[in-house]
Parts: C-alpha cells; sequence; structure tokens
C-alpha cells in the first residue's frame, strides 16, 4: 500500500523527546470526575463522616478500617532490635547475613525487614569492598613510585 500524504499517520506522530502538548497538564489541574464528585459531596463531609463511625461502631468492618486508616496512617517501618555481629569485615557481613536469615525463619523478623537488613548489610560490603580496592591501589602506586 503506498504512503499518501492525505492519510492519518499512525503509531508515535510526534519527533522521540518531543511532547504533542509542550505545556503539558497545569500544575494543580483537576480531573473532571474528581471535581464532579467533589460537588457532590460539598457539604455533606460531616454526615457522611458521621455515618461511616456509626457503622464502624456498629460493627462494619469496611466502615471501622476507613475510620481507623483515617485517624492513624499505616505504619511502614518500626525500629529492629537484633543482635548482629560485628562487621569490619567480608566474614562478618557474612555471619550477619546468616543472623538475619535465621531470624527471618524463626519469625524474628517479617521477610520486609530481613531484606532492608540484608540490602544495608550488601552496601557495607560494597563500601568495605570499595576501601579494600583503594588500599590496594595505593600500595601499588607507592611500589611503582
Amino acid at each position: 500500500m503506498a504512503e499518501n500524504s492525505d492519510q492519518i499517520q499512525r503509531g508515535k506522530p510526534f519527533q522521540k523527546g518531543q511532547s504533542g502538548n509542550p505545556a503539558g497538564k497545569p500544575k494543580g489541574a483537576r480531573h473532571k470526575a474528581t471535581l464532579a464528585a467533589e460537588a457532590l459531596l460539598d457539604g455533606e463531609a460531616e454526615k457522611l463522616t458521621r455515618k461511616a463511625i456509626e457503622r464502624a461502631l456498629e460493627g462494619d468492618g469496611v466502615a471501622l478500617r476507613l475510620c481507623l486508616e483515617r485517624l492513624i496512617r499505616p505504619r511502614k517501618d518500626r525500629p529492629i532490635r537484633i543482635d548482629l555481629p560485628p562487621t569490619p569485615d567480608a566474614t562478618g557481613i557474612a555471619a550477619a547475613q546468616q543472623a538475619v536469615v535465621e531470624a527471618a525463619s524463626q519469625g524474628q523478623l517479617l521477610l520486609d525487614e530481613a531484606i532492608g537488613l540484608s540490602s544495608l548489610l550488601e552496601s557495607r560490603r560494597r563500601a568495605l569492598e570499595t576501601q579494600e580496592l583503594e588500599a590496594r591501589i595505593q600500595r601499588i602506586e607507592e611500589r611503582q613510585k
């Protein structure tokens, strides 16, 4: 089929890196559906809140969860108390990683907590590795002088 300049271009009509709307969506612009919902609820927020509280107090689990989520933000992190061996070198880091795995397998740590600690230990390992490589390079450079 021959290309015709009168045909509508399909696919990616814009040059790479150029937006079809360079100005973009204005900052603070809100979706029409959001604005419509706000208009419907305007003035009713207090009544709706009271109704949700009443239903929660009557034992409605969904209403209770809704109320609690508004009162208490879900906690993403918490302090972790776990005894880890010192990590001055790779051997110490390996021992610390083993302690994390054991604590997670015994239910002392949640999986996300164990992953976070493992990531922290891996960062420590990389820092030690970088420090060791820098020291080796300095020794080689000193010998060559």
